[in-house]
C-alpha cells in the first residue's frame, strides 16, 4: 500500500491494497500449485520453489498480519496450536522457559508432555504478577518468557512493558499470545515484545471456517530464522484456500472486534451484580484486578471475551449454557456468532478452570438480544 500514513483499519480493509499484476483483480488469485518452475538459468523468478515453505498464497495474509502488528515478518501455520509450539520447538535442549499458570489449556499440556520430554525446563507462574514473574526467570538460562494477555479463560491482563523488561533483563525473549486482544486492541511490539502469536482461527479469520495460526517477529534475528526453518522442515503449513479465506476475514477485523468489544462491555456491566452469578470476569470492569493495566495497554476496547462464575456447581453452569438460544454451546472464540462453553468439561479432569465458570465469546449480534438470551438462560437454570 503506497500511503503508509493510512490508519490500520484502512490497511486491513484493503488488505494492503494488493492487486493481481496480470489482471488488476482486487482479490489476488489462489495459487494451488505445489511446485514452481525455474528459469533457463535455474533461478527462481519469484523466490518460490516448493509450496511447503514458499507458497505465494501466503504472501498477502502474512504481509497483512506483520503490518497490523508492526512486525518485521510473519509466518502462517496450519493451526493456532502449531503456531504456539513453534517458538518452543525452535529452542534448544536444556533451555529454560517461563509460561503462565493459566492460559489456553492445550499449550501447558504440550509443554508438560512433549516440551519437557525434549529437554525444555519449564516454570509456570502467574504472569499477571510481576514479582512472581521476576522470581521465576533465571539470568542467562531463561530463553523465552511466554505470556497470554488477556489470558484464557479468566482474562487477566499482563503488563507487557514490565514483562519485557524482566525477560530482557534475564537475556530472554518475550513472546505474547495476543489472540484475544488482536492487533485492533493491543500491539505487543509497542510494549517491548519480541514475538507475537495468534490463533488465527479466532478473531483474525472471524468466521469459524478456517484453522490457522500466525507467528510474528519484531526483528528477523537468528531465533526467528530457527522458527522459520522449523516450519519449512516440519511442514505445519496452511492450505492455499485457507490462506485466501484468512485474508478475506481480516478485511473486516476492525469492525468485528470493535462491535464484539462494545457488546461484551455492555454484557459485563449488565450482569456484574446479577444474583445468579458470583463474578463476572472482564478487564473492562472497574473492579477487575488488572483494569488499570488494560486501560493503558488495550486501545479502543477490552475485547469480546468474558467469563461468568455461576452461583452453583458445574451442573448448574452447564444448565445455563444449555438454556441459551443465541449463545451456542461450542468450543472456539472470535467468530461472528456468540458462543458459550463450560470450560471445565471441555478441558477434562485435569482442568484448573473453576467448575462454575462459563466462557463467553461475544459475536456481532444485537447486544440487547444477547443480554435477553443470557437473562432467560440464567432464570431457566
Amino acid at each position: 500500500m503506497k500511503d503508509r500514513n493510512l490508519r490500520p483499519a484502512t490497511r486491513a480493509a484493503q488488505a494492503l491494497g494488493w492487486e493481481c499484476p496480470e489482471t488488476g483483480a482486487v482479490v489476488p488469485p489462489i495459487h494451488v500449485s505445489t511446485t514452481f518452475a525455474r528459469d533457463v538459468d535455474y533461478e527462481l523468478p519469484t523466490g518460490a520453489d516448493y509450496a511447503r515453505d514458499k507458497n505465494p498464497s501466503f504472501n498477502q495474509p502474512e504481509a497483512v498480519i506483520a503490518d497490523l502488528e508492526g512486525g518485521a515478518d510473519a509466518l502462517l501455520f496450519a493451526s493456532g496450536m502449531a503456531a504456539c509450539v513453534a517458538p518452543f520447538q525452535a529452542l534448544r535442549q536444556g533451555d529454560h522457559v517461563v509460561a503462565p499458570d493459566i492460559m489456553y489449556y492445550g499449550l501447558p499440556k504440550w509443554l508438560r508432555g512433549f516440551g519437557m520430554d525434549r529437554g525444555l525446563s519449564v516454570d509456570f507462574v502467574s504472569t499477571a504478577d510481576m514479582d512472581a514473574l521476576a522470581a521465576a526467570v533465571r539470568p542467562d538460562e531463561t530463553k523465552l518468557v511466554w505470556v497470554e494477555s488477556p489470558c484464557n479463560p479468566v482474562w487477566r491482563v499482563t503488563d507487557l512493558a514490565k514483562a519485557a523488561e524482566i525477560a530482557h533483563g534475564a537475556g530472554a525473549q518475550l513472546a505474547v499470545d495476543s489472540t484475544a486482544a488482536t492487533p485492533v486492541l493491543t500491539r505487543p511490539f509497542e510494549h517491548g515484545a519480541d514475538i507475537v502469536v495468534h490463533a488465527a482461527t479466532k478473531y483474525l479469520n472471524g468466521h469459524s471456517d478456517v484453522m490457522a495460526g500466525a507467528v510474528v517477529a519484531k526483528s528477523q534475528d537468528a531465533y526467528w530464522e530457527r522458527i522459520a526453518e522449523h516450519r519449512a522442515l516440519t511442514g505445519p503449513i496452511l492450505g492455499s484456500f485457507e490462506a485466501f479465506l484468512l485474508t478475506r476475514g481480516m478485511r473486516t477485523l476492525f469492525l468485528r472486534v470493535k462491535a464484539a468489544s462494545q457488546s461484551a462491555l455492555a454484557i459485563a456491566e449488565c450482569f456484574e451484580e446479577h444474583p445468579a452469578l458470583t463474578q463476572v470476569q472482564y478487564p473492562g470492569l472497574l473492579d477487575h484486578p488488572d483494569h488499570e493495566v488494560a486501560q493503558r495497554q488495550m486501545e479502543g476496547g477490552f475485547g469480546g471475551m468474558l467469563s461468568f462464575r455461576v452461583k452453583g456447581d458445574a451442573d448448574t453452569a452447564r444448565r445455563v449454557a444449555a438454556s441459551c438460544n443465541l449463545f451456542k454451546p461450542a468450543t472456539s472464540l472470535g467468530g461472528v456468532e456468540s458462543l458459550i462453553e463450560h470450560r471445565g468439561t471441555v478441558e477434562g479432569p485435569d482442568s484448573l478452570t473453576p467448575k462454575d465458570l462459563l466462557r463467553l465469546s461475544v459475536g456481532i449480534e444485537d447486544t440487547g438480544d444477547l443480554i435477553a438470551d443470557l437473562e432467560q438462560a440464567l432464570t431457566a437454570a
